[in-house]
């Protein structure tokens, strides 16, 4: 299954300025498997693969000193390998061991020559458990549950891919009752490799949902497991309120909605905590549309996200019989798996994400955007309704900018607003 973020580790491998490599992402996004990947295809034999999870004598490597010759003796040792210079480390789950984190500072220092890739689900955690984080001595990769792009990648769609990639917009509607239903997938299925590969596999949408739950247990076993035993409760109830929450019009998380005088002192730490897991996807409001959004950050109104639209599919029990039913899919529960799905795509292709509302609540933008220097407001459709109030009166406030509604509708360019298919997006924002 190809991965965009492959070239990514490519890239990383022949950088001038390689650092230790730490692969962020929630559990099950294909991490481990992207790493192995990229090791028989870059390194052929010349890797070492260590689980600190499965390792417990490993897990003590770091604890009494930061010498990396002894480090590596050890580790040649257990593995029964031989490190070169050249030699690819993978150290999957390495908040396990304890100091790990830590240790990729003198990796960087004392043996910048090693190129080491670190992986953990709940490294994102880890990075906030009080050890010495490595600032500014380690790269950064974020992976991500397959993109709609991915998907498509992975359905062999290749030729779709070209027309977007050309902005062949008077090809796509020959094509679009296509591109819908595939969309229509995407949402059932979501982007967990998983779930994605059995459904290439089988076509058996009955066998996704039960790959969909079977993940969606797991990560209910480990808020038990790793969360802090205190805030479990919490968590929980943050977690199971996501489908309510978006289910509203107004679709800004509501504390109200956990219990009864709820406050938000009482849950910061449990959505930190599925966030920091990258379970959720935290989005602000902003209240300004000018430059940088960050300065105009509103910190205690948000909305929060799953991390993707087939869990969310499965976590609303929503039947695989919707596939049939026209686009009813797309506006289900006031077009909450449309939003999920128009935010799981922004993430990680722009610079920065909010959402902006007025004061008086008299409009909203679905999301703002700042991608190279400019801001995009965007305008979610579930379906073919082209009103655009807010969106126009948001462009009319702050000069300079052009909309964009994500519709169902076809491809349109006017002077103060583009209409881009819903399953166009990665024409525009990839």
């Amino acid at each position: 299954m190809e991965r965009l973020a492959y070239k990514e580790l490519v890239n990383w491998k022949n950088s001038d300025t390689r650092k230790p490599l730490i692969m962020r992402g929630a559990r099950q996004v294909g991490k481990t498997w992207i790493a192995k990947d990229f090791a028989k295809n870059q390194f052929e034999n010349n890797w070492v693969y260590i689980n600190f999870e499965e390792d417990a004598f490993l897990q003590k490597v770091f604890e009494n000193d930061f010498n990396i010759d002894r480090i590596l003796r050890t580790i040649s040792l257990r593995k029964d390998v031989v490190i070169k210079e050249d030699t690819l480390l993978i150290f999957d789950e390495i908040q396990a061991a304890k100091r790990g984190v830590t240790s990729l500072k003198y990796f960087c220092e004392d043996a910048r020559h090693l190129p080491i890739i670190a992986a953990g689900s709940l490294l994102g955690i880890s990075m906030h458990s009080g050890d010495s984080f490595p600032v500014g001595k380690v790269d950064f990769l974020d992976l991500e549950p397959l993109s709609f792009r991915e998907f498509l990648m992975a359905n062999g769609k290749d030729m779709w891919l070209k027309i977007l990639d050309e902005h062949d917009w008077s090809l796509l509607p020959v094509i679009k009752d296509q591109f819908v239903d595939m969309l229509k997938s995407y949402y059932y299925v979501g982007g967990m490799p998983e779930a994605v590969q059995t459904y290439i596999n089988t076509m058996d949408m009955s066998k996704v949902r039960k790959v969909q739950l079977n993940i969606l247990n797991a990560y209910s076993s480990d808020f038990s497991k790793h969360a802090p035993g205190q805030e479990v409760p919490r968590i929980k109830m943050v977690w199971d309120s996501i489908v309510g929450q978006l289910s509203k019009e107004n679709k800004r998380f509501v504390y109200n909605v956990l219990k009864e005088g709820a406050r938000a002192k009482e849950f910061e730490l449990a959505i930190q905590w599925l966030t920091d897991a990258g379970l959720i996807r935290k989005v602000q409001r902003t209240k300004s549309g000018e430059l940088p959004l960050v300065a105009f950050e509103d910190f205690g109104t948000f909305k929060l996200f799953l991390l993707d639209v087939g869990l969310l599919c499965a976590m609303s029990q929503l039947n695989s019989s919707i596939l049939v039913e026209e686009d009813t899919l797309f506006s289900t529960f006031k077009g909450a798996l449309t939003e999920q799905y128009v935010c799981q795509q922004l993430s990680g292709n722009v610079d920065s994400l909010y959402y902006w509302s007025a004061e008086n609540s008299s409009g909203e933008i679905d999301f703002l955007v700042q991608k190279e220097g400019k801001v995009f407001p965007i305008e979610v459709k579930a379906e073919e309704n082209l009103k655009s109030k807010s969106l126009k009166a948001f462009v009319n406030k702050y000069k300079g900018l052009k909309g964009v509604r994500l519709s169902m509708s076809d491809y349109r360019d006017q002077e103060w607003m583009v209409n881009i298919p819903l399953y166009a997006m990665a024409a525009q924002f990839e």
